[in-house]
């Protein structure tokens, strides 16, 4: 028999969980709200996310996310990056600044069973669109409207950086391209819509403000959604009508011709052995990273040495923009100190998480967008290791899993009861 305390104790705990279940979920959505605009809410929000979410996880829950491909090859690239540590010829402090980097991986398989088990995922995914849109708004204000007092941080970029920026609306332009292509059967007033402010968001990134890197992923996805529209031969055809709309845009854009043919120019500059340029300095930190992988190429020279590996081999005569912490490739800064192992843990998860979003549906391609992102602009930079390119990574894998495996689940015992 149940002493009436401990059965009322029970009770309270019971109707607790759900509402801080709740409460997580709120607090997702307002992480997805803040991202496009606040490093500082952002991180706030995810400490209390956090605070509310653990209780109401159940050890098998967390479990079975952890023995999951998509869920457990980020715990293993953060256990590999702990390990590292131990051989790390710096400081303890380095040591772990280098493992920070790492921190937020561990919120995917935390991500994956909330919305496994929740059904909210969309309002996280509706609260970082709306909130880029937003966004996309003030930017265009900001440049259609010369007489401003208050120009943003440059033109046409009003919070953080052009490349977080260009980043985001990337994804939304063809999260609602894909939403448009799965609604086109149906002929409804929202089809026109969605592409329309698709075509703001991208018209925003080639005429505006953009990273290249994000024109070298915008190619990608295009592609991307060719393949899964149509299959590889109608890729073909999407990569065609995609090289007229370029030649469109590049006649049409100054802007765009500047960035492009500023790169060109870099990398003839760094030809002519001047490095003092951002093409030439990332060549020069790729060059010297493949040299610190050839001295350590299966466990790495350890969590955290990046730093030291490039004031190591500083001369007088080097420029001080050469000794980084930030090799600009997610590869070579994790084969770096890591090895090979660490870079093939790196590479298993992509594909993990590839893997996780082949479903077709709209949920599954918003996913496959942020990894695809992830994938392709981590050639050029670290953006794992970065704050807000990072959490859009964690977020957006963890949030649109999460809802992709809460289907799957649905479907199977569905299947099962037939």
């Amino acid at each position: 028999m149940v002493e009436p305390s401990l059965e009322g104790a029970i009770v309270k705990e019971a109707a607790r969980a759900p509402r801080l279940g709740q409460i997580a979920d709120g607090l997702v959505t307002a992480v997805a709200v803040s991202l496009p605009w606040s490093t500082s809410a952002t991180a706030i929000l995810i400490v209390l996310w956090l605070i509310a979410l653990v209780p109401t996880l159940d050890v098998g829950s967390v479990r079975r996310e952890v023995l999951s491909a998509a869920g457990g090859l980020p715990v293993l690239l953060w256990l590999l990056a702990a390990i590292g540590m131990l051989w790390a010829d710096v400081s303890w402090s380095e040591r772990v600044a280098g493992l920070s980097g790492f921190h937020k991986l561990l919120c995917i398989p935390l991500l994956l069973a909330q919305f496994r088990r929740s059904p909210q995922a969309r309002w996280a995914i509706i609260g970082f669109l709306a909130s880029s849109i937003a966004l996309l708004v003030l930017s265009w204000t900001l440049v259609l409207t010369p007489g401003l007092t208050w120009r943003g941080k440059e033109l046409g970029v009003p919070v953080k950086n052009y490349i977080m920026q260009s980043a985001e609306f990337a994804i939304c332009a063809f999260g609602l391209i894909g939403k448009a292509a799965a609604r086109w059967r149906a002929r409804t007033w929202l089809v026109p819509v969605l592409l329309l402010v698709a075509a703001a968001f991208l018209a925003n990134i080639v005429f505006v403000s953009t990273a290249r890197t994000t024109l070298v992923v915008l190619l990608a996805m295009l592609v991307l959604f060719g393949v899964r529209q149509f299959g590889w031969r109608g890729a073909v055809g999407t990569a065609v009508i995609g090289a007229v709309l370029a030649g469109v845009v590049w006649v049409s854009s100054p802007y765009l011709r500047q960035r492009v043919s500023a790169a060109v120019e870099e990398a003839r500059a760094y030809g002519a052995h001047n490095v003092n340029t951002p093409v030439g300095l990332r060549l020069e930190y790729w060059k010297n990273s493949l040299a610190f992988i050839a001295e350590a190429p299966v466990i790495g020279h350890g969590t955290g040495t990046i730093p030291m590996l490039f004031r190591r081999d500083a001369t007088p005569d080097t420029t001080p923009a050469l000794i980084t912490t930030n090799p600009h490739s997610q590869i070579l800064a994790t084969a770096t100190e890591l090895g090979l192992v660490g870079a093939i843990a790196l590479l298993a998860m992509w594909i993990a998480h590839l893997a996780l979003f082949r479903a077709g549906t709209p949920v599954a391609w918003i996913g496959l967008l942020i990894v695809t992102y992830n994938i392709v602009s981590s050639l050029f930079n670290s953006h794992l290791f970065d704050f807000g390119q990072g959490w859009l990574y964690v977020l957006g894998v963890g949030v649109t899993g999460g809802a992709v495996q809460r289907a799957n689940d649905t479907t199977a015992k569905a299947q099962e009861k037939l």
